[in-house]
């Protein structure tokens, strides 16, 4: 493995910070605010000049870039550390490195003096991931923030535990989360229980699903299960099918049940066509342009899937007939991708994720500073240092700053993604907002919640 013993700290009086960023990240019961503050860049470099304001956001200077982090000196004996753990090597490196610059942004943002990051490579192996995490308890961390992947998180999580330190990863598996391991990632139980209560205010009652048949397929057909019971809604048909399979026109064939409705609709025109009177005559004049004759037994359809994969499915479903003006096709965080509204059958399809207005300024700032677009997941990473940097800022020397009770705070915290909270069960729970593809890109139908008050506990 190879070991990545440089820290990020920021320099004494580099910035100056704006007091109301010292809390910015917490969420208060009625009065939420944001974790983001002024990009750096943008804030004054001298003593006595005026902080900026949070209500009006400052346009970020296309020069401001930050130190690399190899250069950065190692970690000093003093100040708080949090360990970062990322794939800085390997197949992952690229998603890992936009992580790694996220949360600088977040330390130059937020941290106090005596707050120190230091970054560890995972590698792309479990005992990788391990070492990494024993290299940083070694050096005194405190907290550890990641790994990426749910096989490294679950080789970190006994490592820190034996330790009596807290773990926040970045995946999204509810099989690694306890035990003092939360996850940060975006769980489909939150996304499916928000767009399946919207569909079911909007009327719709009668759910399907296509899912892949892997883990994530599973847990996402579960999790309309369980939504659909808590709306008062029915699941009537599931199908799975294995991604790039060639029978992937059958199965979808089979899911809209074409052959039976292709039969009914020839039966039907057959039977018309040998009656002379008017009505008949009329009847057959409508069935000229149909494929098939019956609805299907849904007025919804679940597709979480992303990228290619999703923009294979919905062509193949109005292909064989089920009409996407009829059938509203619904999906996961997978959907937050504008080139999706290049598919005509995707038009109009409801999926549920953070409002892209939340992260819109983070996103603006980053390619400001690193001349490159972020990976979508870079946001966790900031989310999380902000997390431990405002609450290293507000404790005192001999709180335990990330207790369990600290960390798990039931009014949240607000981040580039919008309100979220760490659940005892070390799961989270995620504010988000309604979203409808469109040509170019989304519509809001409904905003995110700014505060958990009408969440259930």
């Amino acid at each position: 493995m190879l070991g990545f013993a440089s820290s990020v700290r920021p320099p004494r009086r580099a910035f100056v910070v704006s007091c109301w960023l010292a809390a910015a990240i917490v969420l208060a019961a009625c009065a939420p605010t944001t974790v983001s503050g002024t990009p750096p860049a943008a804030q004054a470099p001298a003593d006595g000049a005026p902080a900026p304001t949070a209500t009006a956001p400052l346009d970020p200077d296309p020069s401001f870039s930050l130190p690399p982090v190899e250069a950065a000196p190692l970690a000093p004996d003093t100040g708080r550390k949090v360990a970062l753990l990322l794939p800085l090597s390997g197949a992952a490196a690229a998603t890992g490195r936009d992580l790694l610059d996220a949360a600088q942004m977040a330390v130059f943002d937020i941290a106090g003096d005596d707050f120190v990051l230091v970054p560890r490579d995972t590698g792309t192996t479990s005992a990788g991931a391990a070492a990494a995490a024993r290299e940083a308890l070694d050096d005194g961390a405190e907290l550890i923030l990641g790994p990426l992947l749910a096989s490294a998180v679950s080789a970190v999580g006994p490592v820190a535990q034996r330790r009596d330190v807290p773990v926040i990863a970045f995946s999204n598996n509810r099989a690694v989360a306890g035990n003092g391991v939360f996850i940060m990632g975006f769980l489909p139980r939150d996304q499916i229980d928000r767009v399946v209560d919207y569909a079911r205010r909007e009327g719709l009652t009668r759910l399907a699903a296509i899912a892949p048949e892997n883990s994530y397929g599973r847990a996402t057909v579960t999790a309309l299960e369980q939504a659909a019971t808590t709306a008062a809604a029915t699941v009537s048909e599931v199908t799975y099918y294995e991604p790039a399979s060639a029978e992937l026109p059958d199965i979808i064939r089979r899911f809209a049940n074409y052959d039976e409705r292709r039969q009914a609709l020839l039966r039907q025109r057959e039977a018309l066509e040998g009656r002379d009177d008017a009505i008949s005559k009329q009847a057959l004049s409508r069935l000229a342009g149909q494929e098939t004759l019956g609805d299907v037994d849904f007025d919804a359809v679940l597709l979480p899937a992303g990228g290619s994969e999703v923009l294979q499915l919905a062509p193949l479903l109005a292909f064989y007939d089920i009409d996407p003006a009829r059938v509203k096709l619904l999906g996961t965080w997978l959907w937050d991708d504008t080139s999706l509204g290049t598919e005509p059958t995707m038009i109009g399809g409801w999926f549920a994720a953070p409002s892209p207005s939340s992260r819109a300024d983070f996103v603006r700032r980053f390619q400001a500073a690193y001349g490159r677009e972020p990976d979508r997941l870079a946001t966790l990473a900031y989310d999380a240092v902000a997390l431990a940097a405002i609450l290293s800022r507000e404790a005192d020397a001999d709180d335990d700053v990330f207790s369990l009770e600290a960390l798990t705070t039931p009014n949240g915290f607000v981040g580039m993604d919008g309100i979220f909270r760490l659940r005892p069960s070390g799961e989270v729970q995620r504010g988000l907002a309604v979203l409808e593809i469109r040509r170019g890109g989304f519509r809001e139908l409904e905003p995110a919640p700014e505060t958990f008050q009408d969440f259930f506990n």
